[in-house]
């Protein structure tokens, strides 16, 4: 591997007797001497660290910055904002809908964007950009692959671990995406709550390539394990995440791949009247209103979308692999676009109580690019080595809404279930309620106010006949402000309600109160609806205008679920 080039962990890789290989041109490890399963399992427990210094950086500067990007990817670049949510996933398009590239955008600085892409597609990548760059004034591109590192940082202990090492700044979180700039061994360290394997807790780091050694000298001290890129593709086809080539580009056919045959291509293309028109948007378009056809049943268009990137759990013997068959009922209906044996840890017990065991396993997952009239949980066949072998349609492979950890998803395989007479159903289902209404009540303690047990009056009111009745009402200026019911026979619902708003303002001393229900949900968008309708009263007719700041308490610092951003 003389003429490959060298990140700048190379030396490194090599002490720590790592097999190298020859990837786009780089000098990578494949795996270290523990092997690929071990680094999978490190990564999905402990932390993985990742050379990632291979792949393509390209920054771009100036006040036309912005404007060139928004023309030349897919994704809505005028969202990202510097210190906060500055990361998205993005494509670089071709006029026909398809995908030159695949990319993540950051921004760390104003006026300034970093642009990863792939590796193998780094040239081609520049030659499409560059061929835009005349068009558009006051932006500079500068390929900065050689001079700035890029390691990452997945798994439960990520955080811990960078935390250990970090001297001033704050690391990005709680959200994906988030982004920072903070300083380790006194060098400026770009961070971003970013990765390329599933896992809910995982930073990306850019730093001046002469510092790099030092910063993973440290992360490696402080526990974090090395990983291959042997691995980082058993975790990132766990995930289902896709890699250009296999699930983006041409397919086995040699016909290129819709970007929306990609399941992350909704989030990785905006059609907002804020970014404007773009390089391939009227393909995409077309592809988008396909989709949404398609989803509601409606294959007039599939046409447009004739196939998609579907996970597939293998329930029969033997390994997909990229290139393989897959048949329904006998038809040919696509390929598998990436599959291999992943391994994953046990997990015993269900939902919260579940607990993570030194017990771990392979599984042989897939992703596979199959017609469009594919459902979830349908059984195809893959051909393996000649014979035909069972697989399913799953919705995914692994999760990460349950962290520290993310967790294999099994497949379901659905038996159908004995018939038993409806009068049994009934008892069983009221044999149930009776023990939780006990347990809940005389068992338990409800720490949530609003779940407290009710006392035996309530519980008598609530069987009652208005306790389900719609009562709503609103006042209307042409009666004086009068409340005015929707619906007839609701005049004793009115009186109770005049009654506990009379006795709720005694009680609180107040001169105002609102005694229907409402979630927190309603409430908060009730809230921000009104701020921004207030920012906006002076220009209805433009683009509404964003709140800039909100403060909340995340739920992961113990704030309630209605205050989230997304309540």
């Amino acid at each position: 591997m003389s003429d490959v080039k060298h990140t700048p962990l190379y030396n490194r890789h090599i002490s720590l007797g790592a097999k190298m290989v020859d990837f786009a041109g780089w000098a990578m490890p494949i795996q270290y001497p523990s092997g690929i399963v071990a680094e999978h399992l490190s990564t999905r427990r402990e932390a993985g660290l990742f050379d990632v210094s291979h792949m393509g950086r390209l920054v771009f500067k100036g006040p036309g910055a912005l404007s060139f990007l928004q023309y030349v990817l897919t994704n809505n670049a005028r969202a990202l904002e510097a210190q906060w949510i500055a990361a998205q996933y993005t494509l670089l398009p071709t006029d026909s809908g398809g995908a030159i590239d695949d990319a993540f955008l950051y921004q760390f600085r104003d006026n300034e964007y970093l642009l990863v892409v792939n590796a193998a597609n780094l040239e081609k990548d520049k030659d499409y950009l560059e061929s835009f760059l005349p068009r558009f004034k006051e932006v500079v591109m500068e390929d900065q692959t050689e001079s700035l590192a890029m390691l990452s940082l997945q798994g439960p202990l990520s955080r811990r671990i960078l935390e250990q090492v970090k001297e001033d700044g704050s690391i990005p979180e709680p959200f994906k995406n988030a982004a920072a700039i903070i300083r380790i061994s006194g060098t400026e360290v770009m961070v971003s709550r970013t990765g390329y394997t599933g896992e809910p807790m995982g930073f990306e780091l850019f730093v001046e390539k002469d510092q790099a050694p030092i910063i993973w000298d440290m992360l490696i001290e402080k526990g974090a394990k090395p990983i291959g890129l042997g691995a980082r593709d058993t975790l990132r086809l766990e995930a289902s995440l896709p890699l250009y080539g296999h699930e983006l580009g041409v397919d086995q056919e040699g016909k290129e791949i819709p970007v929306f045959a990609l399941p992350q291509a909704r989030t990785a293309v905006s059609f907002s009247q804020v970014k404007g028109d773009f390089f391939g948007r009227q393909a995409l378009e077309k592809q988008w209103y396909a989709l949404r056809r398609i989803l509601r049943g409606d294959f007039s268009e599939a046409h447009v979308l004739p196939r998609q990137i579907r996970p597939l759990a293998v329930i029969g013997k033997g390994v997909a692999r990229q290139g393989a068959k897959v048949f329904k009922d006998g038809k040919h209906v696509g390929y598998v676009t990436s599959g291999t044996m992943v391994p994953a840890w046990s997990f015993k017990g269900e939902g919260l109580a579940s607990e993570i065991t030194d017990r771990h396993f392979l599984r042989p997952v897939a992703l596979a690019y199959v017609d469009i009239d594919l459902q979830e949980q349908e059984r195809v066949e893959v051909e393996i080595r000649g014979k035909m072998t069972e697989a399913l349609i799953v919705t995914f492979h692994l999760r990460s809404e349950a962290p520290p950890y993310a967790r294999p998803i099994l497949p379901v395989i659905e038996e159908p279930s004995p018939v038993s007479q409806p009068s049994a159903k009934v008892e069983r289902l009221l044999e149930k309620a009776v023990k939780n209404t006990v347990w809940r009540q005389r068992e338990c303690i409800n720490l949530i106010p609003s779940e407290m047990t009710p006392s035996p009056m309530v519980r008598l009111l609530t069987v009652m006949d208005p306790a389900f009745r719609y009562a709503e009402h609103r006042k209307l200026k042409a009666f004086n402000e009068m409340e005015v019911f929707y619906y007839q026979g609701t005049n004793f619902i009115a009186e109770v309600e005049q009654l506990v708003k009379k006795e709720m303002a005694l009680y609180l001393g107040c001169t105002e109160v609102e005694a229907r229900p409402i979630s927190g949900q309603l409430a908060n968008m009730a809230v921000f609806s009104a701020m921004v309708d207030y920012l906006n009263r002076f220009a209805r007719k433009s683009d509404p205008q964003r709140i800039e700041m909100v403060m909340n308490n995340h739920i992961n610092k113990g704030g309630h679920l209605s205050a989230q951003p997304m309540g």
